[in-house]
């Protein structure tokens, strides 16, 4: 035979920390579900790029580079981000490569810090390990 120790208040007072907690989980969970993206929007032969745009809530991020020419970003609908369908919106590009992604500014151009760095490092290990 089970004896319970806990009275109803601390029980009550279980419960309701349970069910708070539980409502805070999934009210953390819905933040940002729905909201709209910010992308890159430029076409350039540098590959740098600063203008900024807010996107619908179904878009996706854009960086499509053009074998030997322009890279172009924007805004795009996801269901866009298909190799054919890229072909269709930008007929006057014959080559190109392209990637959609769907976080905030995630079509920036792509960082060389981490190469330098991993550059740097190996470097030293390769003196190091001579010395």
């Amino acid at each position: 035979m089970r004896v319970n120790l806990m009275s109803a208040a601390s029980q009550t007072e279980v419960k309701m920390k349970r069910f708070l907690g539980i409502t805070l989980m999934i009210c953390c969970s819905l933040i940002g579900l729905g909201t709209a993206i910010r992308c890159y929007s430029c076409k350039d032969y540098t590959g740098s790029c600063s203008k900024q745009r807010d996107c619908s809530y179904d878009d996706a991020c854009l960086s499509l580079y053009e074998r030997g020419g322009m890279t172009y970003r924007q805004c795009l609908k996801y269901t866009d981000c298909d190799y054919n369908r890229l072909s269709q919106m930008f007929p006057h590009v014959s080559s190109f490569t392209f990637k959609c992604c769907n976080s905030d500014l995630c079509n920036s151009a792509p960082s060389t810090a981490a190469s330098s760095l991993i550059g740097l490092l190996t470097t030293g290990l390769v003196m190091w390990w001579m010395h």
